[in-house]
């Protein structure tokens, strides 16, 4: 189906559809004249990324920006030291910092 009639079915206008394809919301599927047709596939993603945004209370350029995070490690390492910086994610522990801790203890006379 063209983009008119998958817009009514999942309840929003055609603009707003074309706004979640170029944030890349969409399955890249298009017909040889360049129309982006809408089969089944295409309309439960469309849905479950509309039901995301509602369950999580996120815009569709936010949810957009997490898929580009869990897909490009370079984003995702930027985003991870930026929550690090302002204290939203904690720095995890490496194996050596373990081992180190570990020895520290054992060396602590008991009793304290």
């Amino acid at each position: 189906m063209r983009i008119t009639e998958a817009a009514k079915r999942l309840g929003m206008s055609p603009r707003m559809l074309r706004y979640r394809e170029a944030l890349g919301l969409l399955p890249p599927v298009r017909e040889q004249g360049a129309h982006r047709r809408f089969g089944p596939e295409e309309l439960a993603a469309v849905a479950q990324g509309v039901e995301l945004e509602k369950r999580f209370d996120v815009s569709p350029a936010e949810l957009a920006f997490a898929l580009r995070v869990l897909s490009e490690p370079a984003v995702a390492a930027a985003v991870r030291d930026l929550g690090v910086r302002i204290g939203r994610i904690q720095v995890p522990r490496r194996a050596l910092d373990f081992e180190k801790e570990k020895a520290l203890r054992l060396l602590r006379p008991s009793g304290r």
